[in-house]
């Protein structure tokens, strides 16, 4: 299994109840498949630069699960049929080693 990371935009219509209600069908989604979701965020709501869809602002959603390469696309098919998305972008995270500071003379 890998390690992805998930960026969810979500319609600003949506109350904070249906946000979270989107949240648990989405990390019921991953588990349904095998996956196993690590972390969440709800980043709340942000201003585009650009216009979506005649939108202005949207709901941003963060999430972090390990599931196989497989179900991606399964996945990303899904968000792209959700009325409620407006973007999704869905990619492996990478994982930063930090190298030891080095030792003063």
């Amino acid at each position: 299994m890998r390690t992805y990371e998930s960026v969810i935009i979500v319609k600003p219509q949506l109350s904070d109840g249906e946000v979270g209600e989107f949240v648990n069908k989405a990390k019921a989604f991953i588990t349904g498949k095998g996956g196993e979701v690590t972390s969440e965020e709800k980043l709340g709501r942000r201003k585009f630069t650009h216009e979506v869809n005649h939108v202005r602002d949207g709901f941003y959603l963060y999430l972090k699960f390990k599931a196989e390469p497989k179900f991606i696309s399964e996945f990303e098919n899904a968000l792209k049929l959700n009325d409620q998305v407006l973007r999704s972008m869905t990619m492996v995270a990478m994982e930063v080693k930090a190298k030891p500071a080095p030792i003063a003379k």
